[in-house]
């Protein structure tokens, strides 16, 4: 627990060391140990995989990277729902030393081709399509080269790093591999092979990239290494009391940290099972999910949970297996905590805070919290994680219960930006405290409130938008002169986005003109909810332009109060 504390720092002290092994080493104790236990589950198809079957499986995928030419250190992208490839894909690429890059399947061309290209991604691996999204359709957009190559021999003008395009299901497409295919590839590679390579690794080596959204521009990749990810899942699952008879529904999508880090490493280090209710979130199928399987433990953004909540079917579904979980990612409705408790059954629910950039967790819950604090804070530090509340001009630590900056540091802090030292410069300072931009407060007791955003990144349904980037983006429409973006209170999601736009003179356009600019280049969470055409903004006597005055407009002209007022944790 964090020590009594009169300034706002707190240590989470732990006797339980850090792991000092990597990814695949430590999977290989896990097996050793649970090798029988079950350790994926996909719910929509019936496969199930154990412990060594999961390895096996991972270790195929190794093998097939290897034989395509991908060292140690190379980039290998995943676009794609949450399939269970994802997380053959996964463990496969941290056991032959790639650097696995997150693309968010919400992406859309514009985003693709600058993950793509930012990281220097030497193969790719994607599903064909999902509802309305073609992604097939998108990467030969970017890189219309890929309908003419030979698989594994891709030469793209646009993409030059990119030789490999595997398609994660059995489709045929031109200058793709299939799956099977691609598994193929690596059946002359002997396991000495890649035991060898396996060997090699250090827990200190950066093995995922994940692309998060910038206060400037594009997004920016942060760069975690085995150390970061194995530690703060296994962390994770001890706050959650995980056991390996343990069974966790994963709603969240792998792209993000949740899934990824939260959900599949928490259930690996503690060989519990990994649930897939469905390729994406759907209440239903999440509520199936956990009845059928006998789901101990759920993961979610609060709008997941509300959404469970208000199904119409909610009642006829047995619940009562759950006793675990997390929610995070946005602000929780204090009702929404406590029917989660008492409908849902789940009494050992944690809140967890953090961002992408520190792996991401840095505070939780503990589960035998009081239902005030586990939904008036977002709990104390981490094991191994030092936190501060900092004011912002002068840096000093300031007394508990003052608002100000809150800041961390420890071993989940990312290595720094892909390709990006002056953004990494910007978010770390050099005594290594990780700047988080949001506002909060700790009590003596050490547990942390989070009372705002220093930043201007809106928070829509746990997806992390900062205002620059649609900015930017808008920027490019023909008839916008200036744009400002901000976020607008939402019951559903927590916040919208609204875009004031300026025209050029002379220029008329409609809101739905706009959005149609948007649809299929930005990911839809990002495209504005409302459109306000304005020739001026609220401005400072110096010029800089007031978006608390227009956030406050906002909510009046568009009868928002309600929202505005809800009461959140």
């Amino acid at each position: 627990m964090a020590r009594s504390v009169a300034f706002s720092y707190a240590h989470g002290a732990s006797t339980t060391p850090l792991i000092g092994s990597t990814i695949p080493d430590y999977l290989d104790i896990v097996v050793s140990r649970h090798p029988d236990n079950e350790a994926l589950v996909h719910v929509p198809t019936g496969r199930r995989w154990t412990y060594r079957q999961l390895k096996d499986d991972c270790r195929r995928v190794a093998k097939a990277l290897m034989k395509l030419g991908i060292a140690k250190g190379d980039r290998v992208a995943i676009w794609a729902t949450n399939h269970p490839e994802w997380v053959l894909t996964q463990f496969g690429t941290a056991m032959m030393g790639a650097i696995l890059v997150n693309i968010n399947p919400a992406y859309r061309t514009h985003e693709l081709e600058h993950a793509l290209g930012d990281s220097g991604a030497n193969a790719l691996l994607l599903i064909e399509r999902f509802k309305t999204s073609d992604y097939i359709a998108m990467l030969t957009t970017v890189c219309p080269e890929l309908c003419e190559a030979t698989p594994g021999q891709l030469r793209a003008a646009r993409l030059p790093m990119l030789r490999s395009v595997t398609l994660m299901g059995p489709q045929v497409h031109p200058g793709t591999y299939t799956w099977e295919q691609f598994l193929s590839l690596g059946r002359d590679i002997p396991d000495e092979q890649l035991d060898a390579r396996q060997a090699a690794l250090d827990f200190d080596d950066v093995i995922n990239i994940q692309y998060t959204s910038g206060t400037t521009g594009l997004p920016k990749g942060a760069s975690l290494t085995h150390h970061n990810i194995l530690n703060n899942g296994f962390f994770v699952g001890e706050g959650m009391k995980l056991t390996d008879c343990d069974r966790l529904c994963i709603p969240v999508p792998f792209y993000h940290c949740f899934g990824m880090v939260m959900s599949n490493i928490t259930c690996m280090t503690h060989g519990a099972t990994m649930v897939l209710p469905a390729e994406s979130f759907d209440a239903l199928s999440t509520l199936k999910a956990v009845q059928q399987e006998r789901c101990t433990a759920l993961h979610g953004v609060p709008t997941m949970f509300i959404a469970e909540l208000e199904h119409p079917e909610f009642d006829s579904f047995d619940l009562t297996s759950l006793r675990t979980g997390v929610m995070a990612g946005a602000p929780c409705p204090i009702e929404v905590m406590k029917k989660v408790v008492n409908r849902m059954h789940i009494r050992d629910m944690t809140i967890c805070y953090g961002e992408t950039e520190s792996s991401p967790v840095v505070t939780q819950t503990p589960i035998d919290a009081s239902l005030e604090d586990r939904t008036g804070t977002v709990g104390l530090a981490m094991p191994h994680v030092e936190l501060k509340v900092s004011d912002r001009e002068s840096g000093a630590i300031v007394p508990c219960g003052v608002q100000g900056e809150i800041c961390y540091r420890g071993y989940n802090i990312m290595r720094g930006y892909h390709n990006n030292p002056g953004g990494t410069a910007e978010a770390i300072d050099q005594s290594r405290w990780l700047h988080s931009g949001d506002l909060a407060t700790m009590d003596s007791r050490g547990y942390c409130k989070i009372t705002g955003r220093a930043k201007e990144m809106i928070i829509r349904g746990g997806e992390n938008i900062y205002p620059r980037e649609i900015e930017e983006f808008l920027f490019s429409h023909p008839k916008v002169k200036n744009v400002q973006v901000i976020g607008v209170p939402d019951e559903k999601y927590g916040e919208e986005v609204q875009a004031w736009i300026e025209l050029r003179e002379g220029e008329v356009a409609t809101e739905e003109e706009i959005r149609a600019h948007c649809k299929g280049k930005i990911a839809h969470y990002k495209i504005p909810r409302y459109v306000k055409f304005v020739t001026e903004y609220p401005m400072t006597v110096t010029g800089k332009i007031q978006k608390f005055k227009m956030r406050e407009a906002a909510i009046k002209e568009l009868g928002l109060e309600q929202a505005a007022q809800t009461r959140m944790a």
